[in-house]
């Protein structure tokens, strides 16, 4: 008589349901991390603007600071960034003492948003904080 070798049903059924339970832990996390990953599209794409509006205050010489480094800000978007598979547009707007740029994913991103706010007030030759807020935080992609 020969010895049977080989794996039982139950067993191949056992490692089954292992797999399988791994795959469903796996796959929510895998979609969190590519969703981010792609996500670093619109914080490139709002790069040019931030550095535009840093190097206009450090050299700033006019009379209307907020305006001139916002326009600034705008001008370094409008030749800097095209919309691509993940990044849709962006804007740098005065928000009451300080200036803020939005940039705005596309809808397979769940048309998050990513702002850059400065921080206190402005002063031609000052530093320039950032604060970084919009819908990105609250939803883990930044």
């Amino acid at each position: 008589m020969r010895k049977q070798t080989g794996f039982t049903l139950i067993e191949l059924m056992i490692v089954v349901a292992i797999v399988a339970i791994l795959a469903a832990i796996a796959l929510p996390a895998y979609q969190s991390y590519t969703k981010r990953a792609k996500f670093s599209e619109v914080i490139a794409a709002v790069g040019p603007a931030k550095t535009a509006v840093e190097v206009c205050v450090q050299g700033y010489t006019g009379t209307s600071l907020l305006a001139d480094c916002t326009a600034a800000g705008n001008a370094a978007l409008s030749g800097a960034s095209a919309t691509t598979q993940n990044f849709q547009s962006a804007g740098v707007a005065t928000s009451g003492t300080g200036i803020t740029i939005t940039g705005l994913a596309t809808a397979d991103l769940d048309s998050s948003t990513y702002q850059l706010a400065t921080s206190g007030s402005l002063a031609a030759g000052g530093q320039v904080l950032w604060a970084i807020s919009g819908s990105c935080r609250t939803d883990g992609k930044c």
